[in-house]
């Protein structure tokens, strides 16, 4: 049978990694990849990670399944992570999943079992597998103008006049803060203007929070997200422990569905758990258990979130240094923007031939867009980087 299937189109970023790999010169630099580097470009293994995993070792007795929800305790710290006291826990339904993609999957899923004539809006640009989940799926789908190329910002005025073609039912997903791949977040403000429309116009939002602690801190990377579960019947939410735990590999997410009543919860849990059976039965335990380990010990709390601020605060250093060094290397604000962006991503706003340019005449890697991960900058290196960015300008 499989001498009818159809190539599939590489992935670009995996195709950019291997490019990255081949290239000779000890000089190149990876900004393609999207996962955290400290400063000598290593993806480490967190303190308060290791601390709890070294108890999990010790006190783990058994490697029977765990529930069809996954660890309930993890799921319940997430849920309170995330929404803080927004919503009643009774109108909250959670399921522990394979990473925040499979957050994504299983509540897309949840969205084609109950309104499978519901549109699902995303922004123009999204994290390409938004889209290619959809299709996937064959969930009926549309785009919303979101990212100004020219300012570097969000282009408000142009998403809420797109959204005004939303019907009653259609699900909108957002990025709930550190939006992949341009780094531009709606102000709090603006997260209040969406709520009031979704609230007017009987849409469902659909929140993607990937990158919570990594923009402007735990709380406030919430703040808007916590608004509008605050003030809508119905929301999705997605989240992933990958980059603010750092447990890429270990695949650590959640799914939420808040409901309109207690009633319909308990039957959203229920298909939410039907789920996962059909999709891969039990989920992984070893990154859950030691999220709910981390949260459940204030000790280990604190000193999660004290790491964690510090990659925040070493990321917006990085920002700050190459919009500075942008800034004489350009002799322009052109790039300003850099300095404001949140998060692990900035799109640069180069042409793909700029791009394709860096690569080759510098050994800097960036995906076809132009968007660079700030994670990935060499703190010693702007001032070339900056120089080779602004080569390419001309």
């Amino acid at each position: 049978m499989f001498e009818t299937l159809k190539p599939s189109p590489p992935d670009k970023i995996i195709e950019l990694l291997e490019m990255f790999r081949a290239d000779p010169r000890t000089d190149k630099l990876d900004l393609g990849v999207g996962v955290y580097k400290d400063a000598n470009g290593k993806t480490p293994v967190m303190r308060a990670v290791k601390a709890a995993e070294k108890r999990l070792l010790d006190a783990q007795d058994s490697k029977a399944y765990v529930g069809i929800l996954g660890d309930l305790d993890f799921v319940r710290a997430m849920g309170e992570l995330a929404l803080g006291s927004a919503v009643p826990a009774d109108r909250l339904s959670g399921a522990q999943t394979p990473g925040g993609t499979g957050a994504i999957r299983q509540l897309l899923e949840l969205v084609k079992r109950s309104s499978p004539t519901a549109t699902v809006w995303y922004s123009d640009p999204t994290w390409p597998n938004h889209p290619a989940m959809l299709a996937h799926l064959g969930i009926p789908s549309r785009t919303y103008r979101y990212f100004d190329a020219t300012t570097g910002g969000v282009d408000f005025a142009s998403m809420m006049a797109d959204l005004v073609g939303m019907k009653p039912g259609d699900v909108l997903l957002l990025h709930g803060c550190c939006h992949n791949p341009t780094g531009a977040n709606l102000t709090l403000e603006q997260w209040r203007e969406v709520t009031d429309f979704v609230a007017k116009a009987g849409v469902v939002p659909f929140i993607d929070l990937a990158y919570q602690g990594f923009g402007d801190g735990l709380e406030a990377d919430a703040a808007g997200v916590r608004h509008m579960a605050a003030a809508v019947p119905e929301m999705l939410l997605a989240v992933s422990c990958s980059k603010n735990f750092g447990l890429y590999r270990d695949r650590v997410g959640a799914a939420f569905a808040l409901s309109e009543t207690p009633e319909r919860a308990a039957i959203t849990k229920a298909n939410m758990a039907s789920l996962s059976r059909l999709n891969f039965s039990f989920p992984p335990d070893h990154g859950a258990k030691v999220v709910a380990i981390i949260l459940g010990d204030p000790g280990l709390k604190a000193d999660w979130q004290a790491e964690l601020e510090a990659m925040r605060s070493g990321m917006l250093e990085l920002r700050k240094g190459l919009a500075d060094e942008l800034r004489r290397a350009t002799n322009s604000d052109r790039f300003d923007f850099v300095g404001v962006h949140r998060g692990m991503f900035s799109r640069l706003g180069l042409g793909p031939a700029q791009v394709v340019k860096l690569r080759e005449d510098f050994g800097i890697y960036a995906v076809g867009d132009s968007r660079i991960n700030i994670a990935g900058l060499p703190a010693q290196g702007l001032a070339r980087l900056a120089a080779a960015i602004a080569s390419v300008e001309d």
